[in-house]
């Protein structure tokens, strides 16, 4: 328990600063969970979920709220996640013959 002044002043911010950041990190976990799903289902609106959930992570690493390489990885494994999904469902073209 702090004894100073400035000292229960910080405590009092830092219980504001934490709770702010909490409810970032719920957001940016309820994002990442939905653009799974939307990726997994394969419905159209994967690719602006995944949108939106990577603007949402690039927000939280400016306030400070996440470190850069947490959310790369995330972004990461998101982005692979829907490559994977959509190249399931888009046919490649036949390459032309070479004669």
């Amino acid at each position: 328990m702090p004894n100073l002044k400035s000292a229960k002043k910080e405590l009092r911010k830092g219980k504001g600063r934490n709770a702010r950041n909490e409810e970032v990190r719920q957001e940016i976990k309820k994002m990442v969970k939905g653009s799974r799903r939307a990726i997994d289902a394969k419905t159209t609106e994967a690719l602006d979920l995944v949108k939106k959930t990577i603007k949402t992570l690039d927000k939280a690493v400016k306030k400070g709220v996440i470190k850069k390489n947490t959310a790369s990885r995330k972004k990461s494994r998101l982005q692979k996640r829907l490559n994977v999904g959509q190249s399931a469902t888009i046919k490649p073209k036949a390459k032309p013959s070479k004669k």
